[in-house]
């Protein structure tokens, strides 16, 4: 087959996307794995580049819509020319900017939606960029579901250690309880078994958590979440043939004997899973969004202001989201 052609966008130009899409286009396992089509403001990358004191690489530049022609060059940059670039200063976010990372986003979905490029990796966003610029969506997973017209949706992050995936995402943690359903974890775990079994050609072992310390104590914590809520819902998708056990405690949940033998977490609210999983596995995780339409997988960092266009943001999570995408792909 063709080379697959992967939609990167540049992530929130004050970032260190700009500098992870230049890394990404001097990686020779990227460009013989598929052909990269960066969306972005070629203004912002280019200072970018300037900044760093190294030259933009070898690229096929299209301005505004992409084509299904793709031209011989290793990668292509879609410019967007939002003048994200100009008065664009490191580290610093703003509605423009917010708007700018948007705009990358709406384009990348576009081209997949089209048949231009054949799956989505987006690089870091700045959620009160968005914020300033007025857009609603809390985060890239809301948007992607709205986009792909899909009901049925969650998050989760990958690494070839173990693999997280959230029944909550983007929410106080006053409103967790109030959101946990039977239906929604259930949903959750299936989209889960669903994935993992694709991504590791076998049958995945799930464990899903409690979502009160020492998973209520028999009820002597929270409000009988674990009883009346979670534990139907394993019951369910196990009588369903899905391998999954728990509630457990959370608390013990990351142990290493207990990770070696778990492929996934459904976890009950965000940081309950990316607190562990990012400690474990901040290099090399990716975050993908599962039950859509299309293929999208994510950087698991932020946009790391404190270090943008300095050269030290590390690409590996980038490629392994790239290298995923591929693998889901093919």
């Amino acid at each position: 087959m063709n080379s697959p052609r992967i939609a990167i966008t540049m992530g929130d130009p004050a970032g260190v996307g700009p500098e992870l899409c230049l890394q990404l286009l001097r990686t020779t396992s990227v460009l013989e794995a598929c052909h990269p089509v960066i969306f972005g403001d070629l203004s912002a990358i280019q200072k970018t580049a300037a900044q760093m004191k190294i030259s933009f690489p070898e690229c096929e530049i299209v301005q505004g819509d992409l084509t299904d022609s793709l031209s011989d060059a290793p990668a292509t940059f879609v410019d967007l020319a939002n003048n994200a670039g100009v008065d664009l200063v490191a580290g610093q976010i703003s509605a423009q900017t917010g708007r700018a990372s948007f705009q990358f986003i709406e384009s990348a979905i576009a081209s997949v939606i089209s048949g231009c490029t054949d799956a989505v990796v987006t690089g870091p966003i700045h959620k009160e960029a968005w914020r300033m610029a007025g857009i609603e969506y809390p985060g890239h997973t809301e948007l992607f579901a709205d986009r792909a017209e899909s009901n049925r949706f969650c998050m989760m992050m990958t690494a070839p250690t173990f693999s997280c995936s959230l029944v909550t995402t983007h929410v106080g943690y006053h409103e967790v309880p109030q959101l946990l359903t039977t239906d929604r974890i259930r949903e959750v775990i299936s989209l889960t078994n669903e994935a993992l079994t694709r991504i590791l050609g076998r049958k995945p072992k799930l464990i899903a958590l409690g979502l009160n310390p020492h998973a209520g104590e028999g009820g002597l914590f929270g409000s009988n979440e674990e009883e009346n809520i979670i534990l139907p819902a394993v019951t369910s998708e196990a009588k369903n043939g899905i391998d999954i056990s728990g509630p457990i405690p959370p608390d013990t949940a990351f142990l290493p004997w207990k990770r070696e033998e778990t492929d996934a977490y459904i976890c009950m609210y965000h940081d309950q899973g990316l607190i562990p999983f990012k400690a474990l596995n901040f290099d090399t995780g990716v975050n993908i969004t599962l039950g859509l339409s299309l293929i999208r997988t994510s950087v698991d960092h932020g946009t790391a202001l404190d270090i943008a266009w300095q050269g030290k943001a590390d690409i590996a999570s980038l490629i392994s989201a790239v290298t995923l995408a591929v693998k889901l792909i093919i």
